[in-house]
């Protein structure tokens, strides 16, 4: 069933079904909006979206390495800097993320971290439902008029008067919004999150003593930055609000970026905050942009933490660059949970996760992510030993233009236990994405999209370059198509048939199947997996 919201202007057609409260997001001054951005944007969008595909044919060919730009080198040597931080985002020292969903944003908001990134993109799978159920749940946050009742246990739960600051995470430039058509054609999932949110929320934001926040995934290139500034600077216009009212965070989870953050943040200079060290996509980024590489091969995934070379030089850049620019530099996501009922496994995840941000204080960032409200605290005590202000700012490390120590691959092993797993949490991961839940705890680890990414680009990487495991064996497409079989019989012998079927598990496997078989590499996993979504 398809709807159409009342005041829909020409050329806007609503295809998903317009369910009860749906209409307040939806007005007409919201579609209004949305097919402005579009016919303005869209084109330019879709171009850099191209631009991508042609810049990886280069990179496959050898035509061109990645590095530094020719180009740009009168931004990097430049002596500016961008805004300081509003008032409530100068101390971030512990963010908490996660969906869009009633309960969570509740729970996420009371739990004592500093910021909330309320997450539409890889902790949310993009249905049409939890798209429009968070816009309104984000709405009603906002407006101090959020609650919710488990249907379950009865429990109640409310927002607390003194709570975090609310940051949103908009979609990538590449994902599109199936069910809202602007003159035939979708338009930008990134950009109707970040519209309606900014619509509904600016002027009781501001009222509130914030502002509208967000942080934007997944860019590439100064361009894409640019091209967001584009968007942001229309809607501030079009809104009549200030230059600068709206402030992002981005997230430098993909190996080109890592090359451009000056350009990056001069491109969005009007109204960027901070650089976010996204780790797990970043080591998906960096598989999928050097796939035809040899060299570029990675070990287990495992393996590949913040202390090997790679990944430590990608970190102290990110800082280096930020605090030059009066930017903050946030780092990353530890994705450790508690663990009910062992005692000994939960101290241990406790002992990781302090260990990791307190490596991440150290080295000057200014603040980090936990994926659970329990984990706050831990993380809260490490940045509280190293931190004595509301950031490190001032502590400015030398900026450094190593690319190959940026690009230079880990040594390590591949394992048959390194093949099993990733085929193991891709299965598990795939599965929970295709019943509308985008975060999943899977083995005391809690996983986003990211670690379905690199899931699977390992073993399309392992098997492409004919790797070897440490026992011997070539990844060859009838070892990791065996290696997909034996995970998805443990999985349906350990959950049984029923819970398999109405899982959707065997899809899951297909799609993985699919995915680390074929030839070509697909860009994000979510695109042909969107076509899988139901309502």
């Amino acid at each position: 069933m398809t709807g159409q919201a009342n005041t829909a202007p020409a050329g806007v057609v609503i295809k998903g079904a317009m369910r009860p409260g749906y209409e307040t997001i939806l007005t007409g001054e919201a579609l209004g909006l949305l097919a402005d951005i579009h016919r303005r944007f869209d084109g330019e969008r879709k171009a850099l979206m191209t631009a991508r595909l042609e810049r990886q044919k280069r990179l496959d060919s050898g035509a061109e390495t990645l590095g530094f730009r020719d180009d740009t080198k009168t931004i990097r040597a430049g002596d500016w800097t961008v805004p300081a931080a509003p008032a409530d985002l100068a101390d971030r020292r512990v963010e908490i993320t996660g969906p869009v969903d009633r309960k969570m944003i509740i729970n996420a908001l009371n739990c004592g971290a500093k910021c909330f990134m309320a997450d539409f993109e890889d902790a949310s799978t993009p249905s049409w439902s939890n798209m429009m159920d968070g816009q309104m749940n984000l709405r009603d946050a906002v407006h101090k008029k959020i609650d919710y009742t488990d249907p379950a246990s009865g429990k109640s739960y409310a927002l607390k008067k003194d709570h975090a600051v609310l940051i949103v995470r908009a979609r990538g430039l590449h994902l599109d919004e199936a069910h809202i058509e602007v003159d035939g054609a979708p338009m930008s999932g990134g950009f109707a999150d970040f519209a309606l949110y900014l619509l509904h929320n600016h002027a009781q934001l501001k009222k509130n003593g914030t502002g509208p926040y967000f942080y934007l995934p997944k860019l590439e290139t100064m361009e894409e930055a640019r091209l967001w500034s584009l968007v942001i600077r229309h809607c501030e216009t079009v809104l009549g609000l200030p230059v600068g009212t709206v402030r992002v965070t981005v997230l430098i989870e993909t190996i080109p970026a890592t090359f451009e953050l000056d350009e990056i943040l001069y491109a969005l200079r009007e109204n960027i905050t901070a650089l976010n060290a996204g780790r797990w996509d970043y080591i998906f980024s960096y598989i999928k942009r050097q796939k035809t590489n040899p060299a570029a091969v990675l070990p287990d995934r495992g393996q590949v933490t913040m202390a090997v070379p790679f990944m430590a030089e990608y970190a102290k850049r990110v800082i280096a660059v930020c605090h030059r620019r009066g930017a903050h530099a946030m780092g990353g996501m530890s994705a450790f949970i508690p663990v009910k009922g062992d005692d000994a496994a939960n101290e241990a995840a406790i002992a990781k996760v302090k260990a990791d941000k307190t490596r991440e204080a150290s080295i000057g960032h200014d603040g980090a992510w936990v994926a659970h409200p329990a984990l706050v605290p831990v993380a809260m005590e490490a940045f509280d030993a190293v931190m004595a202000g509301a950031n490190q700012l001032s502590k400015r490390p030398e900026v450094r233009e190593d690319a190959a120590a940026l690009l230079t691959a880990p040594e390590g092993t591949i394992t048959h236990a390194g093949v099993l797993g990733n085929a193991d949490v891709a299965i598990r991961y795939i599965a929970s994405w295709l019943q509308g839940r985008g975060a999943a705890p899977i083995h005391n680890l809690m996983e986003d999209a990211a670690t379905a990414e690199i899931s699977r680009a390992q073993l399309w990487q392992w098997r492409t370059h004919g790797a070897k495991t440490a026992e011997g064996r070539i990844v060859d497409a009838p070892y990791v198509k065996e290696v997909i079989g034996a995970a998805a019989k443990a999985i349906r012998a350990e959950i049984g048939d029923n819970a398999w079927g109405e899982g959707r598990f065997g899809e899951a496997a297909d799609i993985l199947t699919s995915l680390a078989l074929n030839d070509a590499f697909e860009e994000f996993l979510t695109l042909p997996a969107y076509e899988k979504i139901r309502e």
